[in-house]
């Protein structure tokens, strides 16, 4: 899978797992996943590369407790370290 596709997969993961996912111009500085109001972000920051961006979606929902409980293309699993939901 390429690495544009697997960014595509994993934030529509994210998203599926109940995260906002906001592709913003952050010039390096930040992004990742916060809380507020009561909802779960992830901020992409269109200004690192794919595989950076890519890795800034894979922090965010890597540890998040429903992860294993959805269904995801192989790839997206394999990349996060997860095991696919049965």
């Amino acid at each position: 899978m390429h690495t544009v596709e697997l960014l595509q997969k994993t934030m529509a993961l994210a998203e599926r797992l109940g995260y906002t996912v906001r592709q913003e111009w952050l010039g390096g500085a930040g992004g990742g996943a916060c809380e507020f109001g009561g909802r779960k972000f992830v901020f992409v920051d269109l200004s690192l590369t794919v595989v950076e961006q890519l890795e800034q979606v894979a922090s965010a929902i890597r540890n998040d407790p429903s992860l294993p409980h959805v269904e995801a293309p192989v790839g997206v699993h394999t990349y996060l370290g997860t095991k696919r939901a049965a």
